[in-house]
């Protein structure tokens, strides 16, 4: 895990800690836009020979074994039992809709799936705003909302549109209720109970939600069908990018640019990962990028710009976004 704190013979607010701050903010931002936009094709090579619960799970769960203990000694927290509850239920929801994800891409291009999982962001505020005690959205986030699921309404149907194939739609209804269960998972997590090192909790999330992915990999019989003889290098690597690349830097990098930058900002990760994945898609996996596409995405993310730079009715702070397990 990099060492992001500052050398001990540097203070804070000296020219060059603050220069040394600004550099690993960018490179943050970089590797957050970059990182997490390529595990969309990441995943999608990784089920070519995963099944895809087994590899969501065994990607967390990997995670979970290797920076729990080493976060508990690091930190000195031992968390609670309301903690692990919340690690739970958090972990559940948010790593069976990145498994969701996984199951997803087996009928829809990953640079699309990236485009319609972008609607967390409207899921998210319906849910914050229809919870009892919740927070109702400004104008401008309702037409956001409007605009966004207009263009998922485009993405799907109608069934020819410009000489353009819809997506498929069990594919993309899998991709919009994995969303969701995102959205709770994260609003949930915003309200729960959980330590206060985010990366701990990340560790928890990941050991509970891989754990009961590996489960249900197990009821679903997925586990039958995994011989590990036929796993194709590229799929083994694309395992190791995601737990390396998307979970443990990824993940490090998220927090730390949240320590570090406006919530606002770190928001647009949800518009930039999409377009990152639609160009990977279609430049190392030849997925079509057609008229369809195109118009839906810039609608879908042109919601989710209104959605995310709007002005709030209570000040943004890092609880307004997911503690840990990312998208992707």
């Amino acid at each position: 895990m990099p060492n992001f704190s500052p050398p001990a013979h540097q203070h804070k607010s000296s020219p060059s800690a603050n220069e040394r701050t600004r550099s690993l903010v960018l490179l943050g931002f970089a590797v957050v836009y970059l990182v997490w936009g390529s595990t969309y094709l990441a995943m999608r090579i990784g089920i070519e020979s995963f099944p895809p619960l087994l590899l969501a799970g065994t990607r967390h769960v990997f995670v979970g074994v290797v920076f729990y203990p080493l976060l508990r000694w690091k930190t000195g927290i031992r968390p609670t039992l309301a903690h692990w509850r919340t690690a739970a239920i958090t972990g559940c929801l948010l790593l069976v809709a990145n498994a969701g994800v996984c199951v997803g891409e087996e009928t829809v291009p990953s640079g699309i799936a990236a485009v319609l999982f972008a609607s967390v962001s409207l899921w998210m505020v319906l849910i914050d705003w229809l919870r009892p005690g919740g927070s109702r959205p400004v104008a401008r986030v309702a037409v956001g909302l409007a605009l966004g699921f207009a263009g998922l309404a485009l993405l799907v149907g109608p069934a020819h549109l410009g000489a353009s194939g819809r997506v498929n739609p069990l594919g993309a209804t899998v991709m919009v209720v994995s969303a969701l269960s995102w959205a709770f998972g994260s609003i949930y997590s915003k309200h729960g109970t959980l330590p206060e090192s985010p990366l701990l909790g990340v560790a928890m999330q990941g050991l509970c939600g891989g754990i009961a992915l590996w489960i249900l990999a197990f009821l679903t019989r997925e586990t039958k069908s995994l011989h590990f003889g036929a796993v194709s290098f590229r799929s083994w690597m694309a395992l190791a990018y995601l737990i390396v690349f998307g979970s443990a830097i990824g993940f490090t990098s998220y927090i730390y640019i949240l320590k570090n930058s406006t919530a606002a900002r770190v928001a647009t990760y949800a518009f930039v990962n999409p377009v990152v994945a639609l160009f990977l898609g279609w430049m190392f996996a030849g997925e079509s990028v057609n008229l369809r596409v195109v118009l839906s995405a810039a609608v879908i993310l042109t919601a989710v710009l209104l959605v995310i730079t709007a002005p709030h009715r209570k000040p943004v702070s890092e609880s307004d976004f997911p503690s840990g397990v990312a998208q992707a």
